[in-house]
């Protein structure tokens, strides 16, 4: 089974400025890879390889004015070449959006590596190549292989370290669907969601609580002077609070979906089109807020890692004007919140 672990590392002054070496030089190279893929593209209307563009940068790092990049590891700059191009067909496949250049002003920053690395649990350590050993926070173990490791910046300034790991752990074969143990999920604005059981989770609303608080260093943000000390100060405290809203979202959702999973064997969602409910700018900032991609992301790794069943349901499907009885309201809309079922007399939310 294949698992990602992410740990907080905590680097020297030193490993800090080579993993900011690192991002930089990544950052550069797939610029550099993408502006080379569009100029091929425009001269001979055909798509460059990516192992033609690895070839060319074995070339560029022999460049004197680009010695710099023979600094950080080379599969960081392979990686992220091959990122790029992962960008790119997406864009020609999925029709996801083309790939833009990374700016150089951006706090987050990432860079990957495969060979020569480790960790020691006992000692609290993480090996990187040509970076050492950085400690970090070991909340919790792993077995297995590790595949890739990756290194992120925050926009707050914090390192963190996420392992892609093969463990020997073989995955459950989900049981078969039982209507005792089986619960359904609808999502919604004002509350986050409500079970078929019964079982009501409220909308914490963490964006809408703060949003007072973000008005105030954005505001002190706009008055700060570009490219001075207090507007980077400024502009610190404002990612500062939006980590913390962030987090504290994703606290909230872990906790109701382990919930969720500990009780059901099966579970039942709605399979939502929510890049196309975004559009909606009456309703964008409230769905935004209350994460219903990440709500069904996390319940569908936890049951997958669990054995349980996760059952979509057709968006443009009845559920919600369908009583038990087999009964459809076609009259219901957006508005009514409860609704009485003809035949059987039976009351829904």
């Amino acid at each position: 089974m294949i698992k990602a672990y992410k740990y907080r590392i905590h680097p020297t002054k030193t490993q800090m400025e080579f993993l900011n070496k690192s991002f930089g030089c990544v950052r550069y190279i797939y610029n550099w890879a993408l502006n080379l893929r569009i100029e091929y593209y425009n001269q001979n209307k055909t798509s460059l390889s990516t192992y033609d563009i690895i070839k060319n940068l074995t070339v560029i790092k022999k460049d004197e004015d680009k010695l710099w990049l023979q600094e950080p590891v080379n599969e960081c700059l392979q990686q992220s070449i091959r990122n790029m191009d992962s960008a790119y067909t997406h864009f020609f496949k999925h029709k996801m959006g083309f790939p833009n250049f990374k700016s150089k002003n951006r706090s987050k920053a990432a860079c990957k590596f495969i060979n020569g690395v480790g960790v020691d649990f006992d000692n609290k350590r993480i090996k990187i190549p040509k970076c050492g050993l950085i400690k970090f926070v070991c909340d919790r173990r792993f077995e297995g292989k590790i595949g890739t490791l990756t290194i992120t910046r925050s926009t707050t300034g914090r390192y963190y370290a996420s392992f892609v790991v093969t463990t020997t752990e073989a995955e459950p074969s989900p049981s078969p669907v039982d209507p005792k143990t089986t619960v359904g999920i609808d999502v919604g604005i004002k509350n986050f969601a409500i079970l078929s059981d019964g079982t009501v989770f409220e909308n914490m609303k963490y964006l809408e609580n703060n949003e007072k608080r973000l008005k105030v260093l954005q505001y002190r943000l706009s008055k700060k002077q570009k490219g001075s000390k207090r507007r980077e100060e400024a502009k610190h405290k404002l990612a500062v609070q939006y980590e913390r809203i962030t987090n504290l979202r994703t606290n909230y959702i872990h906790q109701v979906t382990a919930q969720i999973i500990a009780k059901n064997q099966s579970i039942v969602i709605e399979d939502l089109n929510i890049a196309g409910m975004l559009k909606n700018h009456c309703l964008a900032k409230s769905i935004s807020s209350v994460a219903w991609g990440e709500f069904f992301r996390q319940l569908t790794y936890k049951s997958r890692f669990k054995g349980c069943n996760l059952i979509k349901i057709g968006r443009f499907e009845p559920s919600s004007r369908m009583c038990s009885c087999g009964h459809i309201n076609h009259e219901l809309t957006l508005s009514d919140r409860v609704w009485t079922c003809e035949v059987c007399g039976l009351t829904h939310d």
